[in-house]
């Protein structure tokens, strides 16, 4: 598991990659407020598997579900990823919120993946086992801005790296 901190900063990324890939879409709205939305969802999904454990309704605020079981299964992350991208092809502003808390959501999962603990993808936990807890954060950080960046100057500079969009990605 990496630290809330690092969770935070991949969440960020996750807000940059949602956005560029909303306005990639044509899927931005009016003043690119889309993109906003979804990069703020994006930021709030980088934490979410953590927080929706959480028992808010109580005082003491426990858990109310075992750590990294249900809201870290990496199917319903990636499903929520899939059903909202083909619902931003009608524009719609939710559907934009939704794209960026999957990314975010999924980051959140990629982050943790390395530990021992594992995530639970499809039916079991898989772990790749690299690391401990709160070990390498630096590392994850890195990584994921990296690929920030990737998508990013893909989206905002002109495809720098020459590489083509898939097709079954563009929407308009």
């Amino acid at each position: 598991m990496a630290s809330n901190h690092a969770h935070h900063a991949t969440g960020w990324a996750a807000g940059v990659i949602a956005s560029a890939l909303i306005v990639q879409a044509g899927a931005s709205g009016p003043w690119h407020l889309w993109a906003l939305l979804a990069f703020a969802a994006a930021i709030a999904g980088g934490t979410a598997p953590d927080w929706l454990e959480v028992a808010w309704w109580s005082r003491s605020r426990r858990l109310w579900i075992t750590h990294r079981t249900v809201t870290h299964w990496g199917i319903g992350w990636v499903a929520l990823l899939v059903v909202s991208w083909k619902f931003a092809s009608f524009h719609h502003p939710l559907a934009a919120a939704a794209f960026g808390f999957a990314c975010g959501g999924l980051m959140h999962l990629l982050a943790d993946w390395p530990n021992p603990l594992g995530v639970p993808w499809i039916a079991g936990r898989h772990s790749l086992n690299w690391w401990n807890s709160g070990r390498c954060d630096l590392l994850i950080v890195g990584a994921s801005w990296g690929a920030a960046w990737f998508v990013a100057a893909h989206v905002w500079l002109h495809r720098p790296y020459g590489l083509p969009l898939p097709a079954h990605w563009r929407m308009g």
